[in-house]
């Protein structure tokens, strides 16, 4: 036991990849927001303490009740309402986050991940504040977002915008490919906005809108992700100056090197690159 722990801890913090950083912060989250209301509920009658963290936790559309509830536009992507929900929600943010890593690297799935939320936040919220299905209804006054589901469509579209021809084996069985992947969950996203659960499918379609959008930038030579990160780093006040030049340019790759590979992939499939594409990728992914 004391290795399994080890191993998730190695994993969680130690690991190259974020993936599962990010799948650890929604599962403790998922169990200290529901595991204190099962206990209480064994003495008390109620589901009060669960309640109270969707109250304070969940997004709400109504923009009163928003502004005094800022934090939420964060805090709703780590939320779940149940165990299938958290459960398919990080098995396709586990499969898809590798794909997206295998070829973008590790260091932009953070960021990914935060801003698809984001995005599908901006979505839902002025969705319901501006169409006359949700303001007339009453539905804006009541309704809430929760879920890590906008994070991971940003996942699963991302990937499918680098590699739409990367086939996967569906249930271990059936060979698709990421493209059709994508299409079919953004199409019953868009069936599904005037359904029962309209502003979660808003939130999805905002999460993948800005997947698509974020890969076809980085192929201009546009990393909307490296630029915001770049905000929040110090900057040194030592230059460190390498008189060894053609280490540099061997070291890393041009950035139009880069995205040409990568138009590339999304045109022909990642197996038709040379090994010499392969390996500048491979490096440029480390940087």
């Amino acid at each position: 036991m004391n290795i399994f722990w080890q191993n998730i801890y190695y994993k969680t913090f130690k690991s190259s990849s974020k993936l599962y950083l990010l799948i650890a912060i929604n599962v403790v989250v998922f169990l200290a927001t529901n595991v204190p209301g099962i206990i209480a509920g064994l003495f008390i009658r109620g589901d009060f303490i669960t309640s109270f963290f969707y109250e304070y936790l969940a997004l709400p559309s109504y923009l009163p009740k928003l502004l005094t509830r800022f934090w939420t536009p964060l805090t709703y992507m780590f939320m779940h309402a149940g165990i299938l929900h958290i459960l398919f929600n990080m098995l396709w943010l586990f499969w898809m986050g590798q794909i997206f890593e295998e070829f973008l690297g590790n260091k932009r799935v953070v960021g990914l991940y935060l801003l698809g939320g984001l995005s599908g936040a901006f979505l839902f919220i002025v969705s319901y504040n501006i169409f006359p299905a949700f303001t007339e209804s009453g539905a804006l006054l009541t309704s809430r977002a929760i879920g890590a589901s906008a994070s991971v469509m940003a996942v699963i579209a991302a990937a499918a915008t680098i590699v739409p021809d990367y086939t996967v084996m569906l249930f271990g069985i059936i060979p698709i490919k990421l493209k059709w992947i994508a299409i079919f969950y953004v199409a019953m996203g868009f069936w599904g906005i005037t359904g029962p659960n309209a502003g979660g499918e808003i939130a999805h379609l905002g999460g993948a809108l800005f997947g698509f959008t974020y890969v076809k930038q980085l192929q201009k030579g546009n990393d909307w992700i490296a630029s915001i990160s770049g905000l929040f780093k110090r900057k040194s006040k030592l230059k460190v100056v390498s008189t060894n030049r053609d280490r540099n340019s061997n070291d890393t790759p041009r950035q139009e090197d880069v995205d040409r590979i990568l138009d590339k992939i999304s045109k022909t499939g990642y197996e038709n690159l040379s090994k010499q594409e392969k390996e500048i990728l491979f490096r440029a992914s480390k940087k």
